[in-house]
Formats: C-alpha cells, sequence, structure tokens
C-alpha cells in the first residue's frame, strides 16, 4: 500500500483549542498548511528546510550521493515549472560521509507552496515560501515552557491533548545536607514551586536555568515589537504584558525562591535524589531538595535579575514591585558570589541528579557584572567587567562570557565610551567572520564544524545563528544572516538524518524524544515545540545509532537521551532565532 506523509505543521489557528496562537504576522494560516503528498518520488538524499524560506532569503537545498544535473521547482498548486537551476560542484562532506551538491534557487522570491524536483523525477517533500513560514514554529517553541511548567495542571483549554495534571507542587522541599546553613539546617522545609522542567526529566537547574531565561528575555528585549501582540494562549494571556514575560516570570518565581534570604547565596538545584521513571509529573512523589550552595548558581541568578529588573519595570501595574525586588535579588546574590568566589557544585555521594558543574567562574563573573553595570550605572561593575571579561565565543550554560557582550553592544551603547563600544563590537563580529570562514569550507555550506556535534548539537547551531544576527544589528552584513538562515535550515531539515528537529513540525520531526511527559501521556504525538538535542557521536547513553559519523549519528528513540533530549536552553536560541528572522 502507498505510503503518505501529512507534513506536520501544527495549524492550531484553524482549531478551537488554539493552541498555538496566531499572534501578531501569522494570521495567514493558508500559506504554511501543505498538502498531502505521496512518497513514491520523495528522495530521502535532498535535504532541505521542510517548513521552507522567508522570500528574501537565502534558499539552499542539499543534494546527496547523486549526480551533478539540473533541477526544477515546481509549483505544488499548478504542478508547473517556476524555476529551473543546475546542481553545484559536488563536494565532500566528512561530517555526514556524504558526497553532495547544493541547488540554490535563492533568486524566486514569489510565494507559494513547492517541491523540488530533480532529473530522474525524484522530489523533495513540499515547502513554503511566504514571510510567516516561521510564525507557527516560533509560537511552538515558545509555548513548550508553558508545556514544561511545573507545580501546575495544563488544562485542555490551554494545552489541547497534552493536557496533565499538576505535579511537583514543592511547597515542602528539603534543605540537602549539602545546602545546610545556620539559618537553615539540614532538613529544613522551605517553598519553591513553579519553574521550568529543564530537560526530559523532573529536574530545576539553577545554572542552565540562567541562560534560559537570559536568552528569552533579550529576544523580547531586541524584538519589542514582534512580540507584542502576539499571544501564546496561556492562562496569563489577557494581561497587558506581552507572553514571553508572562511564560518567563513562570520561572522567575521560582528562580526568587531559590535564594536563601539569610545571606542572599542560591542554590544550585532543586530535584529528588535520583532520576525518576518514565511517569507523568503528578505520580512522582519522592522527597524534592535544594542541593548546595554554589557561585555559579549565584552569579547565573544575578545576571538573570538584573536584566529581569530593567525589563519588568516597563510594567510595574501589572508585576508591582517585581523591579526592585529582582534588584535587592541580584545585589544580593552578588555580594554572597564575592564572599565566595570558589563554591565549585560539587555533586554529594547520594545525588545522582544532573551537576551542572562549572570549574570556571570568570566568564560567569563577568556576565553578572555586565548586567548590574547595565542596570545601576555604577561604573565599578564595567571595571569588573574589563577585568575578568573571557574571550567572547559561542556561549553554552558553562561558558556565558558571550551574554554579557551581548547585553552591552544591545543596550548599553549610551553608557560606553565609543572607543569601548567599538572594542566590544569588534570581537563579537570577528566571531561571526569566523564562522563565514567555516561555512565556505563547508559542501553543506553550513558554520559547523566537528567540535560543534556535542551533546545539544542543535543548541549549538542555534546559538551559532543567535551570534550572527547580533552581529548583522551591529554590523550589517548579509552573509551574517544567510549563515544564520542556513543553520536554521540545519535545524529543520537541511541535514543528512533526513529529520526536522522540532516536535510537530516537517514531514519527518522526532516522535520519541526523551521527554518523560512526552513519553507516558498516552498520546502519541510528542509535546509540539520541542527541539531535540541532535546529532552527535560521543554514544553515552549506549543506543544503537545507524552512523558514526557526527552529522549523521542520530536516532529518534527515548532511549537516546544524548541526541533525542529535550532542553529548556536548546529551545531559547531556537525562539530568539525564529524571532529575529522573523522580526527583520
Amino acid at each position: 500500500m502507498q505510503q503518505q506523509v501529512y507534513l506536520l505543521i501544527l495549524v492550531a489557528c484553524a482549531t478551537s483549542t488554539m493552541l498555538i496562537s496566531c499572534g501578531g504576522g501569522s494570521k495567514d494560516v493558508a500559506s504554511t498548511e501543505l498538502p498531502l503528498v505521496t512518497t513514491s518520488k520523495i528522495s530521502p538524499e535532498i535535504h532541505i528546510n521542510q517548513l521552507g524560506f522567508l522570500p528574501q532569503d537565502h534558499k539552499i537545498a542539499v543534494v546527496a550521493n547523486r549526480q551533478q544535473g539540473s533541477f526544477n521547482l515546481l509549483s505544488e498548486d499548478t504542478q508547473q515549472v517556476v524555476f529551473k537551476g543546475s546542481l553545484s560542484a559536488k563536494g565532500d562532506w566528512p561530517l555526514s560521509g556524504e558526497n553532495v551538491s547544493l541547488a540554490d534557487f535563492s533568486s524566486h522570491k514569489q510565494t507559494g507552496k513547492y517541491r523540488l524536483e530533480l532529473e530522474d523525477g525524484s522530489q523533495s517533500v513540499p515547502f513554503a515560501i511566504n514571510q510567516n513560514v516561521y510564525s507557527q514554529i516560533h509560537d511552538a517553541s515558545l509555548k513548550a515552557y508553558y508545556f514544561n511548567r511545573a507545580s501546575t495542571d495544563l488544562p485542555e483549554q490551554y494545552a489541547g491533548q497534552w493536557a496533565r495534571a499538576a505535579g511537583h507542587p514543592d511547597e515542602q522541599v528539603m534543605v540537602h545536607s549539602s545546602a545546610a546553613s545556620k539559618d537553615r539546617p539540614e532538613g529544613t522545609v522551605i517553598s519553591a514551586p513553579k519553574g521550568w522542567y529543564d530537560a526530559g526529566d523532573y529536574g530545576k537547574y539553577v545554572v542552565n536555568s540562567g541562560i534560559s531565561t537570559y536568552t528569552l528575555l533579550l529576544a523580547y528585549r531586541q524584538h519589542k515589537d514582534f512580540y507584542q501582540a502576539r499571544s501564546g494562549h496561556i492562562p496569563e494571556s489577557n494581561d497587558q504584558v506581552p507572553d514571553i514575560l508572562n511564560e518567563i516570570m513562570w520561572n522567575l518565581d521560582w528562580l526568587q525562591a531559590m535564594q536563601d534570604p539569610n545571606d542572599g547565596g542560591v542554590y544550585h538545584k532543586l530535584t529528588t535524589l535520583k532520576f525518576t521513571g518514565n511517569v507523568m509529573p503528578d505520580k512522582t512523589h519522592e522527597q524534592r531538595y535544594v542541593v548546595q550552595k554554589s557561585t555559579a548558581a549565584a552569579l547565573n541568578f544575578a545576571a538573570v535579575m538584573a536584566f529581569a529588573s530593567q525589563i519588568y519595570a516597563d510594567f510595574e501595574t501589572v508585576y508591582p514591585g517585581k523591579s526592585a525586588e529582582y534588584q535587592q535579588a541580584a545585589l544580593s546574590a552578588w555580594r554572597w558570589a564575592k564572599a565566595n568566589p570558589e563554591q565549585i557544585y560539587q555533586q554529594p555521594q547520594d545525588v545522582k541528579t544532573g551537576a551542572y558543574g562549572d570549574k570556571h567562574l570568570a566568564d560567569e563573573f563577568a556576565f553578572a557584572a555586565a548586567q548590574l553595570f547595565l542596570l545601576t550605572k555604577d561604573q565599578s561593575y564595567l571595571d569588573e567587567f574589563n577585568t575578568l571579561a573571557q574571550p567572547l565565543t559561542v556561549p553554552n550554560w558553562a561558558s556565558t562570557a558571550a551574554l554579557g557582550y551581548y547585553s552591552l553592544l544591545s543596550l548599553g551603547k549610551s553608557q560606553l565610551a565609543p572607543t569601548l563600544y567599538e572594542k566590544y563590537s569588534q570581537q563579537l563580529v570577528e566571531q561571526a567572520l569566523l564562522m563565514l570562514e567555516q561555512q565556505v569550507q563547508s559542501a553543506y555550506l553550513l558554520p559547523l564544524i566537528e567540535s560543534d556535534f556535542v551533546w545539544g548539537s542543535n543548541a549549538v547551531a542555534m546559538n551559532k545563528a543567535m551570534l550572527l544576527l547580533i552581529a548583522n544589528q551591529l554590523k550589517p552584513q548579509q552573509e551574517f544572516r544567510d549563515a544564520a538562515v542556513a543553520l536554521t535550515d540545519y535545524v529543520l531539515g537541511r541535514n543528512p538524518t533526513g529529520y526536522a528537529y522540532v516536535t510537530g513540525f516537517g514531514s519527518k520531526s522526532p516522535q520519541h524524544i526523551h521527554h518523560r511527559p512526552s513519553e507516558a501521556d498516552g498520546v502519541v504525538e510528542p509535546v509540539p515545540g520541542f527541539v531535540a538535542g541532535g546529532a552527535q557521536n560521543g554514544w553515552q547513553d549506549k543506543c544503537v545509532y545507524p552512523s558514526k559519523y557526527p552529522a549523521a549519528s542520530y536516532v529518534d528513540d527515548y532511549c537516546s537521551y544524548s541526541t533525542n533530549e529535550i532542553a529548556i536552553n536548546w529551545n531559547a536560541p531556537l525562539v530568539y532565532v525564529l524571532a529575529g528572522l522573523q522580526a527583520y
């Protein structure tokens, strides 16, 4: 029987549940709906962004292991050829073991639905070209945070078929022996509800929450107009605050509770002693603990709270007093970190959940100092940043040096001496230029190198794209945007695995992510909007993989927490990049 494939793009605007909003520019639902297609002509060797392209952007597909020749662009509506082109010369991509050519149809800017066709009649999956091509996937990627809320039920009104009962109220959390203090000895019970589950497990981790929350705050701060009219269809949607900030507030409330009010220190994480089984949140009742105060947690906390104080000052009527609370919390955490500069997280013997350990904290000190300078205008914080500033590199949870630069360059131009602003700007642009060099050396025309294929490689790709977009804001250069688009294309299908890596989107997306609610809820489809970790050949989970090549070593299996888990810090740069591409 001839198989059939439906594109899994969520057209929530056309449903009664409105799970994903139609806010802002996402009302043209018909422009992203793609029809049923048969698989008889679809070639798995045509790797393409399975959602499609903005009309003004580069539009490139990769064709693997084929003879060179011509290609056609077919209108899905009329079946007529609307563009003809020739495949590029072939090149090897050692990261996938493929010999590939490129099909470039960038000059075709007409909106519509299309397929790519090769000389032998084989075709790509259908895709769209229109101004709203990223609208729904952006909204879903942001709403993934709602789906990962702790301490609340998710009613069908907002969650549709992924509705679930409340779990982890976290109102009776115990202080672990590693976190004990005079004022809060071991066994003290505290309340620390809300927050987001960090990844596929049910832990909540301050360090990883830091870069995640910061990235979402920056997405809002740099794209305010984009977010003003976007409804995420969450319980808070009817207030006067953009829903991205309503969602972030859920996590900020938890972060506040992770600070010891007696000394300003911040607990590193809130988890059970070991990972729970594959069950829904309301089925887990193991005791949860706050574990050790750490310098890394305090500094991430200070940076995020300082940034949040600036952002929420504009919404004092809705969140009265919050901006001032955040400022005091940030200053208190900074003082604790300065007094305890080497409180490195050490995993207690009886705790088996994620460590998020980091022994190098100069970048976190600089990150927090930059945010406190922008908040307080106190020159001493900028002096601290300049003393501790680390080389600007692509950020991750353990390497936050770039985040301070992002904020100073985006928000601090009027407060910096022109020579200093130019110095910071040049450092960031140099990183973007390095990515362009990587791109031209890649047969896939991607700024990805072997060392990028680590745990969470898709987040590496999106953090690179984020840096490129920020560089383009500072020193506009079309190549920066083109490279960011290429990385977005990679995550959405222009890769050797055949997957568009975001659940619920594309013709082939992950169905078995390592995410307990998605696996245990009895719903066939996974919770939508999560980006899977992505290909890498570390094989930490001992699953069976189809390829040894870094860019092809991925398996869509719950077993594969090293390639198919989800995490809040992986979704955050995806949200930022999709907003950035759509907003400009």
